[in-house]
């Protein structure tokens, strides 16, 4: 894919437009945008449109709500760290980071093939959403996974990565940026999927199920349904496998506007569960394993809000001593 410098903020819409043009478009299709009401945009632009300094914090504050599909690449790299709030420095330090990216050994040939036979799995399942440009995604997802496995030695390539870093070629205008937001929360997925942590989280999530809805837990046993196939592919990857891609990007609307999303996160679990217990105790094993492993499109807000009063009941319960409500 060709690449070009980073630009400023008030010139990445008009270079948006010359790269459809030339051929070089991100990843994704062009979509008409929602139905945001005026007053959530405008709120996000006068944020993002600051020559001094960004208030991150009203982003997160903004963010939480729901980001307009058109902007939330540019928001998502100001909540993950990937652009600094100063803009005093702003040209010189997005030089720097695509000089670092353009540096990287972006070639794996064993990775690659791999890679691109999951893209292509990913891209039929997920063809109906129309979110990503088959043509131009394949590329964009090679470069980046195989740049972070080339970079990250520790790090074994898993078929999940093309789930957790599609997001980003959605909602990003360069593979620079794919890679640069990708990275980051890779390696926050990486830390939290230690044998060791994972295990740990997945007993505790399935502690919390039990305690909260033994009725649906017990059911699960009944039905010999294996907890560990889906709770540890819930758990590990921010359920990017499992949901719809607008639940998705909405889910991580409000994950990345948190200081403790990788905690926050079994609580929403937990929270679809209990949003889904009345149909799943109606299905067999077979029907309930499909269903928790591609999830119907849900009401994020929703999901999110019910999230929220299930950490503050097991707080209660456990009498734990949890991060407050962000």
């Amino acid at each position: 894919m060709p690449q070009s410098p980073p630009l400023s903020s008030s010139s990445a819409a008009s270079s948006s437009s010359a790269a459809s043009a030339s051929g070089s478009s991100p990843g994704r299709r062009r979509t008409s945008p929602p139905l945001h009401s005026t007053l959530l945009r405008e709120d996000f632009d006068e944020v993002l449109e600051s020559e001094v300094f960004v208030d991150v914090n009203k982003l997160r504050k903004y963010a939480r709500h729901g980001i307009p599909d058109e902007i939330r690449g540019e928001v998502w790299k100001y909540l993950l760290g990937v652009e600094k709030p100063d803009r005093s420095n702003e040209f010189t330090q997005r030089r720097a980071r695509f000089e670092s990216y353009q540096e990287i050994d972006k070639e794996n040939v064993e990775v690659s093939k791999r890679v691109r036979g999951e893209v292509n799995r990913y891209l039929m399942r997920t063809k109906k959403e129309s979110f990503l440009n088959p043509h131009t995604a394949p590329a964009i997802f090679d470069v980046v996974i195989c740049a972070y496995i080339n970079c990250n030695n520790h790090v074994e390539y898993s078929p999940a990565l093309i789930s957790a870093c599609a997001p980003f070629v959605i909602t990003m205008d360069n593979d620079c940026d794919v890679y640069s937001c990708f990275e980051r929360l890779a390696n926050v997925l990486h830390e939290s999927s230690q044998e060791r942590n994972i295990n740990k989280r997945v007993a505790q999530f399935l502690s919390y199920f039990r305690t909260l809805m033994p009725e649906l837990y017990n059911y699960f046993e009944e039905e010999e349904l294996d907890v560990g196939e889906w709770a540890s592919s819930w758990l590990r990857y921010l359920l990017s496998k499992e949901l719809p891609t607008p639940s998705v990007l909405s889910l991580w609307d409000v994950y990345f506007a948190m200081p403790d999303y990788i905690e926050f996160h079994p609580f929403v679990c937990l929270a679809i569960l209990k949003h889904l217990k009345d149909s799943l105790e109606d299905l067999e094993q077979s029907e309930i394993r499909s269903v928790l492993l591609r999830l119907p499109k849900m009401n994020i807000s929703r999901i999110v809000s019910q999230a929220h009063n299930i950490r503050s009941e097991i707080q209660a319960r456990y009498n734990l001593s949890m991060s407050p409500r962000s």
